[in-house]
């Protein structure tokens, strides 16, 4: 049989080398896998990682319904419900206790706490139908929101015994707990008595006090404090833009001024002072930012999360990229991946005249096989 001649020549190899290492490596800088491992069209979302590695997370199965779980090293701990179909987790402290809501039997949602010796905790409510908790600290206090006998949310951090203490309002009818450090801060929403609501911070035995807004905004919210009193969060603005910023009890800092466009949202901060957050630009899927030690750094949609949901202290982002078509838990290194380098027009150029030389010896080639050169003819396959 006739030998076969490559159609790759040494220059054809030597140009497809020199395009492959222009190209970007997106997922280079990832630490984390994509997802729990779930199967089939069901997505994920990571909402928290402690120092263990436990992440609390949630899958979302393909016809809607929501699993609290815990994962770790590729293994899937169901935490189940409080007697209904859903739940979902919020966050994680470094003990490996939980905190989120699941559905009662009659189909309320309820704030819990999950630790593996004792199952699922109903924490209850203020009164009202329904909790939610949204943080937990070390020595397992929790923050979160809760219907009040008037069916009113409010504010509320967790005893000694584990009751619910309700942290009241700026004067209107709601609030909602967001953050709580190691002190006991706890932070959040509030509606004043005008009825605009704003970023709060309570602190025991001073009582809940309003943050305010960056200038000429109206409504604010918080979302995050660190043990160091750190607060982060969002503020409208004097153009009814959002801006996240980062409030240390003296000042706000408008860290979506540093953006330059679209809206941001700060959504946590961890023990050294790092934001991270999202910025929405109309038209394109969200971004994560993360601002650390005076510089801010938006980062390239392939070098970042859909969903931003939070930072650890070692410095990783965890929540979800968007497939199309679904969530997928992610985390990835607070510190940018580098940018691709710009190519050297010079190698652009040898790049084109290496395909020229390719292209000219190929057509070469074929003009000698249709003419039928005498010796062993070559075959094109």
């Amino acid at each position: 049989m006739p030998p076969r001649c490559s159609c790759w020549s040494a220059a054809q190899r030597l140009t497809l080398l020199l395009l492959l290492s222009a190209t970007p490596l997106a997922g280079a800088s990832i630490y984390a896998e994509h997802g729990f491992g779930e199967k089939g069209g069901d997505g994920s979302i990571a909402s928290d990682l402690n120092p263990a590695g436990l992440v609390a997370g949630i899958i979302t199965e393909e016809e809607g319904r929501r699993r609290a779980v815990i994962y770790q090293h590729g293994r899937i701990r169901e935490l189940g419900t409080l007697g209904g179909n859903e739940g979902f987790t919020k966050a994680i402290n470094a003990h490996g206790v939980v905190v989120g809501s699941a559905q009662t039997a009659s189909g309320a949602w309820h704030a819990f706490r999950y630790e593996e010796a004792t199952g699922m905790r109903d924490l209850g409510t203020l009164g009202g139908n329904s909790s939610y908790a949204t943080a937990i600290t070390h020595d397992g206090r929790v923050a979160g929101y809760a219907d009040t006998s008037g069916g009113d949310f409010h504010a509320f951090v967790t005893q000694a015994d584990h009751s619910l203490q309700d942290l009241g309002t700026l004067g209107g009818a709601s609030s909602y707990a967001s953050g709580l450090n190691a002190h006991g801060v706890v932070v959040g929403t509030a509606q004043r008595s005008d009825g605009f609501r704003r970023a709060f911070v309570y602190r025991p035995g001073a009582g809940m006090q309003e943050i305010g807004t960056l200038p000429g905004g109206r409504i604010s919210s918080a979302t995050a404090i660190n043990d160091a009193g750190l607060i982060v969060g969002a503020s409208e603005t004097e153009k009814r833009r959002w801006h996240a910023f980062a409030w240390d009890g003296k000042r706000m800092l408008d860290l979506g001024a540093m953006i330059g466009q679209g809206d941001s949202y700060a959504t946590a901060v961890n023990a050294a002072g790092h934001v991270v957050g999202s910025v929405s630009i109309n038209g394109y899927e969200p971004m994560t930012f993360v601002y650390k030690q005076g510089v801010m750094t938006v980062r390239r949609r392939d070098d970042g999360l859909y969903l931003t949901n939070k930072i650890t202290d070692a410095g990783l982002v965890v929540g979800a990229v968007y497939t199309g078509h679904k969530f997928q838990a992610f985390a990835v290194p607070s510190q940018a991946a580098p940018a691709p380098q710009r190519s050297n027009p010079l190698e652009w150029l040898l790049m084109t005249v290496i395909a020229a030389a390719c292209g000219a010896a190929l057509y070469k080639l074929k003009r000698h096989h249709r003419a039928g050169l005498p010796g062993q003819r070559t075959y094109f396959r």
